[in-house]
């Protein structure tokens, strides 16, 4: 901590300010359009989440943007929430918004507690497949941006869009 206070890091760390918020964008714009909200609810929600892991100060590989456990969960938040009353009210958003808040308190009543020593009791085939449903169901959630209404799309907008996906993931799978 003391290295960094007299900056001797500062280059280090802007760059890795500025490769973590241009990985950001796009990333907390996806889990918008996945939690059934506006992007810009989004990007202001990432830089929240900077503000106040920057001010509160933080540990090297501590997640401090949208994470895919709680896309899953912040999209049944959002539609039980606009389910209940008129839609023009948005109470999903403000449930979402509730939803965040509990989620932050439990956390830092999990760091409180020192409860992180306990996630190695769980096994790796468990969190394996803990990873492999979010992503099927990531997956599925996505689908629903290649249809208009209820149907998909025609044809070449289509296998333009399949075309797109699969240039964007070959250097992923290929490389793996």
């Amino acid at each position: 901590y003391q290295r960094r206070v007299h900056g001797q890091h500062v280059g280090v760390d802007f760059f890795a300010g500025i490769t973590v918020a241009l990985a950001l964008v796009p990333d907390s714009i996806v889990f918008a359009f996945i939690a059934g909200v506006s992007p810009i609810v989004g990007l202001y929600g990432a830089f929240m989440m900077g503000l106040v892991t920057s001010l509160i100060g933080g540990r090297p590989g501590m997640i401090s943007g949208a994470a895919g456990a709680m896309a899953v969960v912040m999209i049944h938040v959002t539609t039980q929430g606009n389910a209940m009353g008129n839609p023009e009210e948005g109470l999903g958003l403000f449930y979402l918004f509730a939803t965040i808040i509990c989620a932050g308190v439990l956390q830092i009543l999990a760091g409180w507690l020192r409860l992180g020593k306990f996630i190695r009791m769980i096994p790796s085939p468990v969190m394996m497949g803990f990873v492999n449903g979010l992503a099927i169901v990531i997956f599925l959630s996505q689908l629903n941006l290649f249809k208009v209404g209820e149907e998909w799309l025609p044809t070449e907008m289509l296998l333009t869009m399949l075309g797109l996906v699969a240039v964007t993931m070959a250097p992923h799978v290929l490389c793996v």
